[in-house]
């Protein structure tokens, strides 16, 4: 019996060199789309202000690092953090890095 059909694939932990590009630019893909989606959320509230005038909904860093599961194995990411003091709940959500 022959085993032409069967393929050996690359441990997604293990450090070759291409996993680490990919790995690298598929990460550093993710967090730049995000960035337009976290600008659209606070746009959208943009007209939304405090009882001092100032934004209701702005930008406040990043959540804590979690890791995300990919074809290329587990990925870091940053999910910016988006503060309400407007006392509405209003959180922002990426569509692309669902959150648990």
């Amino acid at each position: 019996m022959r085993d032409d059909n069967v393929l050996e694939l690359n441990d997604p932990e293990q450090n070759d060199p291409s996993q680490v590009v990919l790995r690298e630019g598929a990460r550093k893909m993710l967090a730049a789309a995000v960035e337009p989606e976290v600008t659209g959320f606070i746009n959208q509230y943009g007209r939304l202000t405090t009882d001092t005038s100032k934004a209701a909904v702005v930008r406040n860093g990043y959540l804590p690092e979690r890791t995300i599961q990919t074809g290329l194995g587990d990925m870091a990411v940053k999910v910016p953090k988006v503060r309400d003091r407007s006392g509405f709940g209003i959180k922002f959500s990426s569509s692309l890095i669902f959150s648990t």
